[in-house]
């Protein structure tokens, strides 16, 4: 295969990592046949849960790593370097190198499987080996923290059900609900299609006539409940039927863009280690940005009553990780094993995600 083609290959393949509401991140600029430029960004001055830029930090985390893994199924090394860039806008050269006797990460077989999952899944208990192969993913500078027990499942299915009342709630989560779900939808490139979220079709018909406006949503919550049916569909139910629920905690909190690039890579190498064990995945990151914002008070919404359910959410974690481990969690989700869901996010067209000159 010719290098120019090997590159494209990686590319093509990288571009599958995961990344908030599908927002995918970056962009590629190709200068050789062996090194790209990727120009990432963050969605902070538009997205309530991305005010601080740590989401698509850790999407952007996932990419780089994700290349590295594609780039070893063709005996090439990818050397990362960050170039003085803004916060806001990061750019890192990638050069891919010839290394011949390069083993092919495993990994790169899940790239393109590994999905998420927001249905029920099957509640039986990981087996030994598949904890010490997640746990191994991670990598020396995080550990996993498991949540198991059905009364432990409970408690993090709450979370997430206090979490969904605080979004389904603030005006500004409702703007970027509004901007990244495709109805009618069984796939989308650039968006969320609404058969992946995990409600049933009427659910979903009454989802969409009432996110029309910002004055069916507040009627429904203040009058008829509206909350309650779907928080209750895709928060708790899914949160007690799967098999775990699980936390990756950093040996310190993370301080900087680094660090949460680096909390990218461990969770990709963690939720691709999942898939090739034939488990389901969901992100439930959510808890963790509304609890970040309350401990550093960040005013995130104009709404006081969803400051103060930040607050419960805050201390709640702190509760079940601990005064330090609270802090250092990066990456909170719910696993088992489950078919995948025939619908899902895909991705757009690599020549699409091209910048400059191809």
């Amino acid at each position: 295969m010719r290098a120019m083609s090997v590159m494209l290959d990686i590319l093509d393949l990288a571009r599958w990592a995961p990344s908030g509401d599908n927002s995918q991140p970056w962009r590629f600029e190709v200068l050789a046949d062996d090194e790209v430029i990727v120009h990432a960004f963050d969605t902070r001055r538009h997205c309530v849960y991305d005010l601080e830029g740590h989401a698509s930090q850790l999407s952007v985390g996932a990419l780089l790593e994700t290349m590295r893994i594609a780039a070893s199924a063709h005996q090439r090394v990818a050397r990362v370097t960050r170039r003085e860039s803004p916060a806001e806008a990061p750019v890192f050269d990638v050069r891919f190198e010839l290394a011949p006797a390069l083993p092919a990460d495993d990994l790169h077989l899940a790239i393109r499987a590994r999905s998420v999952a927001r249905r029920p899944l099957s509640v039986r208990r990981l087996r030994l080996e598949e904890r010490q192969r997640l746990e191994s993913a991670v990598g020396d500078g995080y550990r996993v923290v498991w949540f198991e027990s059905a009364r432990e499942r409970l408690r993090l299915a709450w979370l997430a059900v206090k979490s969904a009342k605080i979004r389904l709630t603030i005006p500004e989560a409702y703007a970027v609900h509004r901007q990244i779900i495709e109805w009618n939808a069984r796939y989308s490139e650039d968006r969320v299609p609404d058969q992946a979220l995990g409600a049933d079709p009427l659910s979903l018909r009454s989802m969409r006539w009432v996110m029309a406006s910002w004055d069916r949503v507040q009627m429904m919550n203040r009058f008829f409940g509206g909350t309650l049916a779907p928080r209750l569909q895709l928060d708790l139910l899914p949160g007690l039927l799967c098999a775990a629920h699980f936390a990756l905690v950093a040996r310190r909190p993370p301080q900087d863009s680094d660090d949460f690039l680096a909390a990218g890579a461990a969770v990709q190498r963690f939720w691709l280690t999942a898939t090739t064990l034939g488990l389901q995945l969901q992100p439930q990151y959510t808890p963790l940005v509304f609890a970040d914002y309350a401990r550093t008070e960040v005013k995130f919404t104009s709404v006081e009553s969803a400051r103060r359910r930040a607050g419960w959410v805050e201390r709640r974690l702190a509760l079940l990780l601990g005064e330090q481990g609270a802090p250092a969690t990066v990456f909170l989700g719910r696993l088992g094993q489950g078919r995948p869901h025939s619908a899902r996010s895909l991705r757009l067209p690599l020549d699409r995600l091209m910048v400059g000159p191809p």
